[in-house]
Order: structure tokens, then C-alpha cells, then sequence
């Protein structure tokens, strides 16, 4: 649904626009029909530049990209038409009501029955006791489904989300975050940035972390066996410096480590391995009380990646 080849883009700064500033670098990837793309990075990474050249807002100043079928440059009508785009911060008519809101942008894709399709989005998204109220005395948390009705308000084959529960209560981020799996289960295309990297690893199939470039991309478990490994730890009633060593010898078996009465143990195949390990435990005379997996977040990864600090806005 979404490829892309070395797409870059670069912005000419300063007062006589003589510095250039690379906002992004050679970005290639493909995102499947149906996937939950998780577009990850620090503020100032291009992650939103990025959303604008694949829908058609912004030109790269290399490269080529196919959007929904349609080549970015020389279809961006078409492309627009089949994509819906909640930006971070959505601009709304605040003196119309939610209804009327709807009904414009309705009109302005053509949707058949556009009264249908109004009603259809303002009750999904639990704003139909507030249809005819103005949008200027919406909560954030209220323009923000309203917001992403009227991304969905043409039945997109994709849809791009600029961190969606930004500066949401979690009451409306949970509102949204549900909304957004059912579209998931409805084998809808979202291309998703977000700095909620828990709310990643929920609802995203697969992530790029990115930083200018595309540093990593993978799904949210395979980038974890990827960069830690997977590590077992089989909690004994006691300690016995023989069974390191048996542990060890094991195949399969990496690193092993001995934590108060924990063997912490790096597997390739902790499936096939624990079995085997815990037999092994047994049969020298130890007491397994029960085995546990440590678990690295996206978080982790994250952080390894790209590091903490935050670069303003791109």
C-alpha cells in the first residue's frame, strides 16, 4: 500500500536561505495492506515530513514513493482521495457545529451519502448528543475524535496518524487507541507516528525507528530478540555452583548468570531449551520453583537507538 525509495527531503534555511537542512535522508520501506505501521523517533526526526510528502502535501526533494497505487508526483490527487490524515494539531471550523463540520468535508471528497456517513462517524466516535454544539466548546479529547471522523469520513484505504493521543487525558486516549484497533481488526492500512511507545508495541504489527534515516524496522518482538536476546530465569528454592556449569553445557544455551537464587539464562530457543534445562535442574537434585522470561520494552530499544534527547520540530 505504501513503498517508498530513497525518499529525501531537504529544507533551505536562514534568512537568505543559504543553509540546508536535511529533514529526511534517504528513506526506503514498505508498508503491507492491512499493517499497523509504527513510525517512531525524536521530536525534529522528520516523522511528520514524512506524512506530508506520502500524502501528497509536500514535495521530497528526492526520490520516488507509491501511495494506495498512485505515484506520489504524478497522481497526488488520486492520492489524497484515498488516504485520511489526522495531524497532530487538526484545525477545525470552531464556530460550526460537529455535524456541519463533517458535512463539509463530506461534500468535498464526494461521499454518496454523506448524511449517512456523518451520523455513521459522529456515533462511533460518541459525539452524537453533541452534534449541534459548536467545536469551539469541544475538549481536546472531543475534537480529537471529531477530528478523526472527518479522516475517516471517506472510507480511506489508509490512514496516516500524526501522534494521535497527543496531549490526551486517558480516558480519551483509551477512546482512541480502541478506535484505532477496531480499525486494525477491519484490515485497515495506518501509517501511525507516536511518541506513546507503549501504545506502539499495543497496536503496531511492525515499527521504524527513525532519526533522519530509518535506523531499524522490524516487528516490536523480533527488534527486542534482535538487540537483547532472550533470557530465561529459573528461580531455585537453592543454589548449587555445579548447576551453572550443567546449564551451560546445555545446547542453546548462552550466557549464564547467577542472581541470589535465580540461574538467568540467554536462550536462542527458549521453547525447545526450557524443557530440557529444567530436566537437567531436576535430575541434579534442584527444586524449580518456576521459570520467568525478561521482557525488554520498546522503550528499551528505543532509547538504544536513538538516545533521549529532544531536537524541536521537523
Amino acid at each position: 500500500m505504501i513503498k517508498t525509495k530513497n525518499i529525501s527531503k531537504v529544507f533551505l534555511i536562514g534568512k537568505k536561505q543559504e543553509k540546508e537542512l536535511r529533514a529526511v535522508d534517504d528513506l526506503t520501506l514498505e508498508v503491507m495492506k492491512g499493517e499497523v505501521f509504527g513510525f517512531l523517533g525524536p521530536n525534529g526526526a522528520g516523522k511528520t515530513t514524512t506524512v506530508r510528502i506520502l500524502t501528497g502535501l509536500i514535495r521530497p526533494t528526492e526520490g520516488t514513493a507509491q501511495v494506495a497505487g498512485y505515484e506520489l508526483g504524478r497522481d497526488d490527487t488520486n492520492i489524497r482521495r484515498n488516504v485520511g490524515i489526522l495531524t497532530e494539531a487538526p484545525g477545525m471550523y470552531e464556530r460550526l457545529t460537529a455535524e456541519k463540520n463533517l458535512t463539509i468535508f463530506a461534500n468535498l471528497y464526494d461521499v454518496p451519502d454523506v448524511q449517512k456517513a456523518v451520523n455513521k462517524y459522529l456515533s462511533m466516535m460518541g459525539l452524537w448528543e453533541r452534534r449541534l454544539d459548536s467545536v469551539g466548546s469541544y475538549s481536546k479529547g472531543m475534537r480529537q475524535k471529531l477530528a478523526l471522523a472527518r479522516a475517516l469520513i471517506h472510507e480511506p484505504q489508509i490512514l496516516f496518524l500524526d501522534e494521535p493521543t497527543s496531549g490526551l487525558d486517558p480516558e480519551a486516549s483509551k477512546t482512541v487507541r480502541d478506535f484505532i484497533e477496531e480499525l486494525k481488526s477491519e484490515g485497515r492500512t495506518i501509517f501511525m507516528t507516536t511518541h506513546n511507545l507503549d501504545e506502539a508495541e499495543r497496536l503496531c504489527d511492525r515499527v521504524g525507528i527513525f532519526q533522519q534515516k530509518l535506523l531499524t524496522l522490524d516487528s516490536p518482538s523480533n527488534l527486542r530478540d534482535q538487540m537483547f536476546g532472550r533470557r530465561v530465569v529459573f528461580h531455585l528454592q537453592t543454589m548449587e555452583p555445579a548447576w551453572v556449569d550443567l546449564v551451560a553445557g546445555i545446547a542453546g544455551a548462552g550466557n549464564v548468570e547467577v542472581v541470589d537464587n535465580k540461574l538467568v539464562v540467554s536462550l536462542k530457543n527458549p521453547e525447545e531449551s526450557n524443557p530440557v534445562i529444567i530436566r537437567a535442574l531436576v535430575t541434579a537434585g534442584a527444586q524449580v520453583q518456576f521459570v520467568g522470561v525478561i521482557r525488554h520494552s520498546l522503550e528499551q530499544i528505543y532509547l538504544e537507538m536513538v538516545g533521549s534527547g529532544d531536537r524541536g520540530q521537523a
